[in-house]
């Protein structure tokens, strides 16, 4: 306003200047202009120049008037703009100087930012610049899912944010973000002491919250029930599974409102136990769903409540009822087993043991039942006197228990001082302990021994045959050859060697045979690879003039016989006689020779061995040891074994021959029945057998043969015994019928197979079973239909497979027919 006052009044004085000069001009020029009154043009033109001095130093002052106010108001804009300016230099300095806070600021958006003041040490903050901008290196992840994107906005969109950040090391940290003048700055300072406890809490309170949903978003995620419960008892809260197991609707939000998960009773011992302070462990059925499961409840106490959990062990409860029912079925299995077992434990202490363990050792059963320990088991066995005495006790006792700490398992053979030998067996768990097998290899070497005696016996008995006899395996090779056999063919004892090829015996024997059939048909037939392999018989005429009965005979295993009979003989009287029959009945003729000489040459060394067997058990030569005492009656078993085959043969050969003759006289059944009992009741206490005899108080008498009828009832059930399981009864039925004599013999063996009972009766039969333990000569059953036959009577079989075996004789009375005569069995 005063400017604009100033500006018309200059103007108004250049005015009247300039009109004052204009007249004072004018009049100059002869004009005559109209003057005031009182002026003359003199004094007009005086005062129009003073008044042009005037007014143009008035102009000239109020020029630099103004120009010097200008002047002013611009150095009190610049004084002022210093003043702030220094202001904020020291602020700038204050705030560079400060340790306890640290500023990022940005004075262009384009230009890198700049950082004042420094946060303390202990809060692991970078000093460098380009360092303090990596927060990923000094703050917690969270805490930089925070910050960054708070930071862009700030700068992109001025967007203010206030918040608390946390450096690795666990120090707290104020963040501010704030926009000044179009400036943005990051402010991050150190909070006192009060307010740092008060960030920590919350900060604290948030890691408490983010693991507290950890956990119950886990607990969610699980099939297990979890809950927890206040210090009233009531349900604070449950996860999903809960809400599951119980059948809890969707809109149940409120745990109060959910069920508990056990029945009542179940319930009530939970509370007991957590209301005294303990933890509550149980398994215990609930039902889901209508399906019936066992569950593993976990309950604790807490300090306001408690907290439960329970795991679904169905699975598992099936599996140990599995294995529980898997181990009594070992154990009943192991029971049923002739073999001894016995396991101990990791403890080294006795856990389980089968009847053949019981029976073995036969201990006392306090002392079994007690669990006693390996060590302890061992010597107990041993001052009851039940094992070897080696010659270092301690060493012996070692190397069987050392089973615990080795790989290997432990085997070795027990010499008993009872002359029992047990092959031992021990290998140990993984998880610990061992298992012990004793099996008892007392019968099998009983059998080895009797076997490798009777290998011997035959193999001298083929050794003087008359026969010629060569086996061959299924490779070709000579396995074994007598001596007859070597005569035979005029071949040497090195020529006829064990693993001698037949391709060689080919070539040595051609120079005695070229015709047809002869060894290269044998080779033929041995090394051939037919799935039928049959018999084949034939005649050699050799061009020595001995003339050869040859038989190719399959054996098992692959093997071949060969056997050679020197017919030359019977072929001479043959070609004397017109009759073939002739030549057949001198070759039957002998074959029974050879059959009586086989059995003498076999009676004659065993009674030698019998004798001498009873001579050894006599008190003339002096006590045995139990060791000797058994094997000398191995020896007299055996050869009382192979005397009966003996007599059997030579009964067989004497029927076949017609020259079998009975004695028939009146004798008493009773007294038979007797008899049969006294004379089998060793044999039935050896096999551990029950005989049980079911018979009319008088079973009166009959014409008969007194020693055939006790040797037929002897023959069944002696080999009744053979097939009749240890502590089975076989059952003697005798009664009348009219005037014949019956009885029935029943075991309760393995039974016959309906294939079998076709040959039941033949010669060299196995009857009932093909197992070695029973096996015979195989005569027995052939002798009782002999016997039978000769008394006009009748034998029947009835047997099945695992039903055991039903023997039916009839005698019928032959008084009326030949009291008191000799009957001769028919040729």
């Amino acid at each position: 306003m005063a400017s604009r006052t100033l500006r018309s009044a200059f103007m108004t004085a250049l005015v009247s200047g300039t009109a004052m000069a204009a007249s004072s001009a004018f009049a100059s020029q002869g004009f005559d202009p109209a003057l005031p009154s009182g002026f003359s043009t003199g004094e007009v033109m005086t005062l129009s120049a003073v008044f042009g001095v005037l007014a143009s130093t008035l102009i000239s002052t109020l020029w630099f008037v103004r120009l010097r106010g200008r002047a002013e108001a611009e150095n009190r804009v610049i004084r002022a703009a210093l003043e702030q300016t220094q202001e904020r230099l020291l602020s700038l300095k204050a705030l560079n100087a400060e340790k306890n806070r640290r500023i990022i600021l940005w004075e262009d958006p384009m230009a890198a930012p700049q950082f004042l003041g420094t946060l303390p040490d202990e809060a692991g903050a970078p000093e460098e610049d380009s360092d303090f901008l990596s927060f990923d290196d000094w703050l917690t992840p969270g805490s930089v899912r925070q910050l960054v994107p708070a930071m862009a906005a700030l700068r992109e969109k001025a967007k203010a944010f206030d918040m608390l950040a946390e450096t690795k090391k666990g120090y707290v940290l104020e963040v501010l973000g704030r926009t000044t003048g179009g400036r943005a700055h990051v402010r991050f300072g150190a909070l006192e002491s009060v307010r740092a406890e008060l960030a920590e809490l919350r900060l604290d309170h948030k890691r408490l919250q983010a693991r507290l949903k950890r956990f119950e978003t886990l607990l969610n995620a699980t099939d297990m029930p979890a809950w927890l419960r206040d210090g009233e008892g009531r349900l604070a809260w449950v996860n999903d599974a809960y809400r599951r197991a119980v059948d809890a609707k969707a809109d149940e939000m409120t745990p109060a409102t959910i069920r508990m998960l056990l029945g009542t009773a179940a319930q009530a011992r939970l509370d007991d136990e957590i209301r005294a302070g303990k933890r509550f462990e149980a398994r215990e059925p609930i039902v889901i769903d209508g399906n019936r499961s066992h569950f593993a409840i976990v309950e604790v106490p807490t300090a306001d409540g408690s907290a439960g959990l329970a795991r679904d062990v169905s699975d598992r409860e099936r599996l140990e009822s599995a294995l529980e029912l898997t181990l009594e079925n070992h154990a009943d299995t192991l029971n049923h087993l002739n073999t001894a077992v016995a396991i101990f434990d990791a403890d080294r202490r006795l856990r389980f043991y089968n009847q053949a363990f019981e029976k073995l050792w036969r201990l006392d059963m306090g002392f079994m039942e007690s669990r006693p320990d390996n060590g302890e088991f061992f010597e107990r066995l041993r001052a009851d006197g039940k094992l070897p005495e080696p010659h270092n006790w301690k060493d012996w006792k070692e190397k069987a228990l050392s089973v615990y700490r080795s790989v290997g398992p432990y085997s070795d053979l027990w010499y008993l001082p009872s002359g029992e030998t047990l092959s031992v067996f021990a290998s140990a768990h993984p998880r610990g302990g061992t298992t012990w097998v004793f099996e008892n290899h007392t019968e099998q070497i009983a059998l080895k021994t009797r076997y490798n005696t009777l290998v011997k016996v035959q193999g001298e008995t083929i050794d003087h045959l008359s026969e010629g006899v060569a086996v061959f395996g299924p490779d070709g090779r000579l396995s074994l050859s007598n001596p007859a056999f070597r005569a035979l063919w005029g071949i040497s004892e090195k020529d006829a060697a064990p693993d001698t090829h037949i391709r060689q015996l080919v070539s040595l024997c051609e120079a005695s045979y070229e015709g047809p059939g002869g060894w290269r048909l044998f080779a033929r037939m041995i090394t051939s690879f037919d799935d039928e392999r049959l018999s084949q018989q034939g005649r050699l005429d050799l061009k020595s003039g001995l003339v050869l009965d040859y038989a190719v005979t399959p054996l098992p295993n692959a093997q071949t016989m060969l056997t050679f009979v020197n017919k030359t003989d019977s072929i001479q009287v043959e070609r004397a006689l017109t009759e073939k029959n002739d030549a057949l009945r001198k070759a039957e003729e002998l074959k029974n020779t050879f059959l009586e000489h086989v059995s003498h040459e076999l009676r004659t060394p065993l009674t030698s061995i019998m004798g001498f067997a009873e001579l050894l058990k006599s008190p003339q030569i002096g006590p045995l040891n139990s060791r000797q005492g058994n094997y000398v009656d191995h020896i007299a078993n055996s050869s009382a074994v192979l005397m009966t085959i003996v007599n059997d043969m030579i009964d067989l050969k004497s029927a076949d021959a017609g020259i079998l003759t009975l004695d028939l006289d009146e004798m008493s059944l009773d007294d038979l029945i007797d008899s049969v009992a006294d004379d089998i009741s060793v044999r039935l206490q050896e096999a551990e057998v029950t005989l049980e005899i079911t018979a009319p108080p008088e079973l009166g008498a009959i014409t008969a043969d007194f020693q055939r009828l006790k040797q037929i009832l002897l023959k069944i059930l002696g080999n009744a015994i053979k097939y009749a399981p240890e502590g089975s009864i076989i059952a003697l039925s005798c009664w009348r019928e009219t005037s014949d004599f019956v009885f029935t013999v029943t075991d309760s063996g393995p039974g016959i197979e309906k294939d079998a009972l076709k040959t039941v009766f033949s010669r060299f039969s196995a009857g009932e079973s093909e197992a070695p333990i029973a096996a015979g000569a195989g005569l027995g059953l052939a002798i009782v239909q002999s016997f039978v036959g000769l008394h006009k009577g009748k034998v029947f079989i009835d047997s099945e497979p695992g039903a055991g075996t039903t023997v039916t004789c009839r005698i019928p009375d032959t008084g009326e027919d030949h009291g008191g005569a000799h009957v001769v069995a028919a040729e």
